[in-house]
């Protein structure tokens, strides 16, 4: 509407004879004008006008109310529920209009699909995560109807989630003369809230029946089968309140209410199975309908029950306008049903990632040697990257090429069990907070149990960079050094040795391009975590070790041997598989997108800064291009590193519902730690 609508424009627009979507529309436009607060104007009638039983409503023609008792006077209640009062006390004064009024609500129960409003809103028509999220986006990017019979829609349509802020403040006397003036009448009510019931019991019940969360639940909890039991005990319920018989109707939803909660506690049992076998959000999504639709069942009888139900039924109605609120966000719905998966995630990622953390001095030696082989792994990768390059192949070709590089090197070498220090931090934060308590704060014990933690993952990422970079550089040194001893010329030329210079300096966007590379590092992360929960959920170990096609062609025990060793290493192969395309594809379809950017990989880029010493000789050493560029790399390990642990233990810790006030209880213990012991950051304690 480009202009407000007056409030005697809309009470002479009231007409119970209209059709469907004319009364919705006028529905819609009298409750627009109650929430809005009126523009205020020199034009105003004075505030002594009183409106009789043959004038019109007290208002201008603004919209704003003009006296009246309770109504000009309150500078404390919110604008709407003024507002409202306002139109009460004039339908009040005009019997005509009271008249009109009720038979406007009349129509509106006759045609209406009451119960929808009840049973409907808040959930999702089909039981899947990605319907309900299509379904939200639709609503927010088409627009509703007024032509329509079911309420839960036309809800969305009369109120706003904001609307809960002044419906709070409603007071009882106010609510009563409302649900009086347009409420379908008691008996009725308590009809439609019964259907509801019906409604969501039957859902209820097909939900515990559907197999994703049936053979999930605990049979010791199903033995009752309180699923079966629903549907009987909500008939005996609507029968007995129907009838008049409130005794009965007490027990009868007592015994309701414990089916439910047996209902629930099977419900709940499907959690504990999800975090040993998998994770799938389209269960955690049946498992959220089934328990918020079992809650709505609650406070639904507690509705029919009362024998005064009009306190319940403004209750009822703030839980719908909260339910409306969250069921058009988007935001909240990837949040609680993602959080389950990003905890399983970050958990597996956590048993990984122990691996990766010394303790000892044995332990950090060994790191040492590890990363010395992943070293001259890539050293390796490294001169394919130049040999590649030399192709001149289109971005899409070498970007895969790149990516094939890439990731044979690291599968090669999580199978010969050395390691790559950047793709550390992604495993080790996660391992790191698990050691946080969730959900409390922690003890100063635990703390210091972290700061001890944190000291040794940072003296494990040190091995493991230093070890990675002191192989890698020296070793593709020594082959252009054998190139030229055996050929006369370097494997890398003087030109791509030049253009390393470029690239590599810190004085160019080696920053950013250092920052993009750690987010690639912590998106491999989530890969690995996801295709590990896929394949735990999917049970391919237990396939692999008895299907009997694969127990024929491999043999008993050979099918047992393959099926332990995939279920080992699913998630290093999809980390190293996943790493290594991401960094070789990921530049070729963002240049094609017109974005330019690069990644830098600090044992990479220490291998190529290496291969242009080789192609230009010593002489190299004395230009600033050099050691701006071993700044460069120094900046990008750092990036590298901090970016993609910041990332993991920043959604680990939301994983985790770790408190945010625990943040600065850590960083000043580190701090304290660096300012009393900072060799311990490096160097480990002796056993």
């Amino acid at each position: 509407m480009n202009q407000p609508w007056d409030l005697s424009a809309l009470v002479n627009a009231a007409d119970a004879r209209a059709g469907l979507a004319e009364r919705h529309l006028w529905l819609v436009r009298l409750i627009e004008w109650v929430r809005h607060e009126p523009q205020r104007s020199s034009a105003t009638r004075p505030s002594a006008a009183r409106g009789g039983a043959d004038s019109g409503p007290d208002c201008g023609p603004d919209g704003g109310d003009k006296g009246g008792d309770e109504v000009g006077a309150d500078t404390t209640t919110p604008w709407p529920l003024r507002r409202l009062k306002l139109l009460l006390m004039q339908i009040d004064r005009r019997p005509a209009l009271r008249e009109e009024v009720q038979a406007m609500a009349a129509a509106f129960w006759r045609d209406i699909d009451a119960p929808a409003l009840y049973a409907d809103l808040g959930f999702g028509a089909r039981r899947s995560f990605a319907a309900e999220l299509l379904t939200r986006v639709q609503l927010r990017l088409l627009p509703g109807t007024p032509d329509t019979r079911d309420l839960a829609a036309l809800f969305s349509l009369l109120f706003e989630p904001g609307d809960r802020n002044w419906l709070a403040a409603l007071d009882a006397r106010t609510w009563r003369r409302l649900t009086e003036l347009v409420g379908p009448g008691d008996m009725v009510a308590r009809a439609l809230m019964l259907d509801a019931v019906t409604i969501l019991a039957s859902a209820v019940q097909a939900a515990g029946y559907s197999p994703l969360l049936r053979l999930r639940m605990s049979p010791e909890l199903l033995r009752d089968e309180p699923f079966r039991q629903l549907s009987s005990a909500v008939q005996a319920v609507r029968q007995a309140t129907l009838e008049g018989r409130s005794d009965d109707a007490l027990r009868d939803a007592a015994y309701l209410r414990a089916l439910l909660d047996r209902c629930r506690q099977a419900a709940q049992s499907v959690l504990p199975h999800l975090e040993e076998y998998g994770v799938s959000v389209n269960i955690v999504f049946d498992l959220d309908q089934v328990l918020a639709r079992a809650e709505r069942i609650e406070h639904l009888l507690g509705a029919v029950l009362s024998p005064d139900n009009h306190a319940e039924t403004y209750h009822l109605l703030l839980g719908l306008l909260d339910a409306l609120q969250e069921s058009s966000g988007l935001r909240a719905l990837f949040a609680r049903h993602y959080s389950l998966l990003a905890r399983q995630v970050t958990e597996r990622s956590a048993e990984s990632g122990e691996l990766y953390i010394t303790r000892t001095r044995a332990q950090w030696l060994q790191m040492l040697r590890r990363a010395a082989g992943g070293g001259v792994v890539i050293a390796g990768t490294t001169v394919v990257k130049f040999w590649l390059g030399a192709l001149a192949l289109s971005a899409f070709w070498a970007g895969m090429l790149a990516g094939l590089n890439y990731a044979s090197s690291f599968v090669l070498v999580m199978l010969l069990h050395w390691t790559v220090a950047t793709k550390q931090p992604a495993m080790t934060a996660p391992a790191l907070a698990a050691r946080l308590p969730a959900g409390r704060q922690a003890g100063d014990d635990e703390i210091e149990a972290v700061v001890d933690r944190v000291a040794q993952l940072i003296r494990s990422q040190a091995a493991a960079i230093v070890g990675n970079v002191a192989a890698c550089a020296p070793l593709v040194l020594a082959l252009q050094g054998l190139a030229w001893w055996l050929a006369g010329a370097p494997l890398v030329g003087a030109d791509e040795a030049r253009h390393v210079l470029h690239s590599l300096t810190l004085l160019g966007p080696t920053v950013l391009f250092a920052a993009f590379t750690g987010v690639l590092l912590f998106a491999s992360s989530l890969i690995a975590g996801w295709a590990e929960n896929w394949f735990v959920y999917h049970r391919l170990d237990s396939a692999i070790a008895w299907n009997p096609r694969i127990v024929q062609r491999l043999g008993a025990a050979r099918a047992q041997r393959w099926a332990h060793w995939w279920r080992q290493h699913v998630s290093g192969l999809a980390a190293n598989v996943s790493l290594g395309f991401l960094l070789g594809l990921t530049p070729a379809v963002l240049s094609f997108l017109g974005l330019p950017l690069e990644v830098r990989h600090v044992t990479l880029a220490s291998g190529q800064l290496a291969a242009a010493w080789g192609a230009l000789g010593a002489d190299v050493l004395a230009e600033p291009a050099f050691w701006w560029c071993v700044a460069g790399i120094a900046a990008t390990g750092l990036l590298n590193v901090g970016v993609s642990f910041g990332l993991a233990f920043s959604v680990a810790l939301r994983s985790r519902g770790v408190q945010v006030q625990m943040r600065s209880r850590i960083l000043r213990a580190l701090w304290q730690r660096v300012r009393t012991s900072p060799f311990s950051l490096v160097w480990p304690p002796r056993d």
